[in-house]
């Protein structure tokens, strides 16, 4: 009855996620001050102070608000970003994102709406891997 049959699923402590799981989901109600390090992808709702640091993806949704420094390997912003985002690979502006800070990325996508107050830098991918001198 308990045991575990050929093909079922891993205990989801124990799983390895799949591209686009999320991780961690950090929900409106929550108020966080730190540095906040992790791994897979991160979606935050509710209302940050300090440091981002990822090299995975990280989205901010709708009902984020975060006053950071974000360095991440893809990032996706619905919410409300006070600070510099760093992206290794992307960083997306969504519709209702508001942005104030400048975005480095090789990829950054801005759609209709966002609300941007800052500088731009779209660094090659080889250069945006390559140490700083």
């Amino acid at each position: 009855m308990f045991g575990r049959k050929n093909g079922s699923k891993k205990n989801s402590k124990t799983a390895t996620p799949r591209n686009g799981d999320l991780t961690a989901f950090i929900d409106e109600a929550s108020e966080i001050e730190g540095k906040y390090s992790f791994s897979g992808t991160v979606m935050l709702n509710g209302k940050f102070r300090g440091e981002i640091v990822s090299k995975d993806t990280l989205i901010i949704g709708e009902k984020g608000v975060i006053h950071a420094s974000v360095h991440a390997g893809v990032v996706l912003v619905s919410g409300e970003v006070i600070g510099n985002v760093i992206a290794t690979a992307r960083v997306e502006l969504r519709g209702s994102a508001r942005v104030f800070g400048d975005v480095e990325a090789p990829v950054v996508i801005v759609e209709e709406g966002v609300h941007f107050e800052g500088h731009c830098r779209m660094p090659k991918p080889d250069a945006a891997a390559a140490p700083v001198a």
